[in-house]
């Protein structure tokens, strides 16, 4: 990510194109979010059942090739499209699996433990 256009990627995100986010959700993403750290590093998360026919679909949609031809000169260094060259992270740690496969329960948030 260029620190120097932060801010215009950024605005460009406030609010995203109606059209895009349809398509993102139309690919089958959902609870997609995008984490901005020191120096422009980027992290993004999104949770879907197929990601490979998700990427495929995106690949295939002429609004999302628009979209991301708009967000190509945000990233130095990138050969192609920024939805394209993401780096996948494997999980190793999910409380919720591993309160689940202790037989633990979840310790209540803050909000339920005030309402007890």
């Amino acid at each position: 990510m260029d620190p120097a256009r932060l801010d215009d990627y950024l605005a460009r995100h406030s609010p995203v194109w109606p059209e895009m986010l349809a398509e993102i959700a139309a690919s089958g993403r959902r609870n997609y979010s995008l984490f901005l750290g020191e120096g422009g590093r980027l992290v993004g998360y999104y949770e879907v059942d197929d990601d490979v026919a998700a990427q495929a679909y995106l690949a295939a949609s002429e609004i999302a090739t628009r979209w991301e031809a708009e967000m190509a000169p945000f990233f130095l260094g990138l050969d192609g499209r920024p939805d394209q060259a993401a780096t996948a992270l494997t999980e190793i740690f999910h409380l919720e699996d591993q309160l689940a496969e202790s037989g633990s329960s979840p310790v209540p948030t803050t909000a339920e433990s005030r309402a007890q």
